[in-house]
């Protein structure tokens, strides 16, 4: 019997890989004869999307992300997810069978010694910063480097959460290995997955509504008519048990310090290493580390940084008009000040909580300034992963470095590959070699059929 679309859809989700690639392969099987309809694709793109391989807030695998990107009309898709590489292959090749431009990358929490008393982009934690790899190209590194401690450091940290949170919530008691762990598919559990465990330990314990909220007012110092509201919409109580127990103040809370993250320079160096574009994550602006942004900035650069990320939509899509002024405001001139310094600046809205859209409103006054640098941002992305993946030609590669002295015209030459080289055709880049100089590179793949 055929599976249906809905079936297949959610088997996009599975744990199993194999699974997964079937429905995708089924899916875009039904996609091109007609059968499911696709949005024409656009100049949207989404760079910035977290999978269930660390969290994505409706359970979505590499796969799926692709193929909802599809069915959207996006032109690019970027995957980033916590600690792990996990999903790099996978979303590589589903981008590649879907004809989606494609980057990937890794974010964790590093420490600026430079701002150790100022906080940067992590509220409450001064000295950590969120940092991006972009641009890997597989999941399995030549040389793994940091990859292990970061992932290990990012488990340990969630295994403390669950052994502090424990004696607070008694008599629910919730094991690691037994309720947070097969949450995942990679072994890459983050506190949100402990929220869920805790949601559904409370829910068995104390099968009637009236008698959980009670308990949770009681933990959590809240009205219980309140909490009972909530109960409807599981994420969202789960967001909220997030807010009430692990950040400050909560009972899983501890406030981390500097030498408990690997330095930035050090991943860094490792992203460089393994051929990806460091990349600075900025918030919003208003922190003390990034209203001092130049200088901040160039610290970043200095330890190669090459590339920024931007979540334009926490930044202008707000109710209150004076909060939304002020951080629009922040918002262009960041921007402005990333293309001064002609660093590529990727875009998207990482898609790991309930309740985030998927893409950005293009279409908003807000974004304006930022729909040429996103589009371009992508190209270079694309270009980069195509070059670095067959001939270790990347954005950061030595091959790079030795023929591009000026900056943007890096941009401009790994634009025009990401132009040229359609989705699915990095194969393009086997006639090519690293002896070549980049005008002879945009030649041959113009000879080979390129866009």
């Amino acid at each position: 019997m055929t599976a249906t679309r809905q079936v297949l859809e959610l088997q996009l989700n599975d744990f199993d890989a194999a699974v997964r690639r079937e429905a995708l392969e089924s899916l875009w099987d039904r996609a091109r004869i007609g059968e499911i309809e696709l949005v024409p694709q656009t100049n949207a793109v989404n760079l910035h999307c977290h999978s269930f391989f660390s969290f994505n807030g409706y359970g979505q695998s590499p796969s799926s992300v692709v193929w909802k990107a599809r069915l959207l009309g996006l032109s690019a898709a970027g995957l980033v997810d916590f600690d792990v590489l996990d999903g790099v292959d996978e979303f590589l090749s589903a981008c590649a069978l879907v004809g989606l431009r494609a980057c990937a990358g890794l974010e964790s929490r590093v420490f600026v010694p430079e701002f150790a008393s100022r906080e940067i982009n992590s509220p409450g934690e001064p000295g950590i910063a969120y940092f991006m790899g972009s641009g890997f190209v597989s999941s399995r590194l030549h040389d793994p480097g940091l990859l292990p401690t970061l992932k290990s450091t990012a488990q340990s940290r969630t295994q403390s959460i669950v052994q502090r949170v424990n004696p607070h919530l008694h008599p629910i008691e919730i094991d690691y290995g037994a309720d947070v762990l097969p949450l995942t598919p990679g072994g890459n559990p983050t506190e949100r997955h402990v929220c869920i465990a805790i949601n559904q330990k409370a829910r068995e314990m104390f099968p009637d509504d009236d008698t959980r909220a009670a308990y949770w007012a009681e933990k959590l110092g809240a009205d219980s008519d309140g909490v009972r509201a909530m109960f409807i919409d599981a994420p969202v109580f789960q967001a909220y048990l997030r807010s009430k127990l692990m950040k400050s103040g909560g009972a899983g809370y501890v406030q981390p310090k500097g030498p408990d993250f690997p330095a930035m320079k050090d991943v860094a160096r490792f992203f460089l290493g393994a051929g990806a574009i460091p990349t600075y994550a900025w918030l919003d602006g208003t922190s003390a580390g990034e209203q001092s942004i130049d200088d901040l900035l160039d610290l970043m650069v200095a330890s190669g940084v090459a590339a920024v990320n931007i979540i334009p939509d926490r930044n202008w899509n707000l109710k209150d008009p004076a909060a939304r002024r002020q951080k629009v405001a922040l918002l262009h001139d960041f921007v402005q000040r990333a293309l001064d310094r002609n660093l590529p600046i990727l875009v998207g809205t990482e898609i790991n909580a309930y309740g985030q859209r998927f893409v950005d409103d293009f279409s908003a006054e807000e974004m304006q300034p930022l729909l040429a640098p996103a589009i371009e941002a992508a190209f270079i992305l694309h270009g980069h992963t195509v070059l670095e993946s067959i001939q270790g030609m990347g954005y950061v590669s030595d091959w790079a470095r030795a023929r591009f002295s000026a900056t943007a015209d890096k941009n401009a030459f790994y634009r025009r590959v990401g132009e040229m080289t359609p989705p699915g055709k990095a194969n393009l880049a086997t006639m090519l070699g690293p002896e070549m100089a980049p005008q002879h590179v945009l030649a041959t793949l113009q000879v080979a059929g390129g866009a």
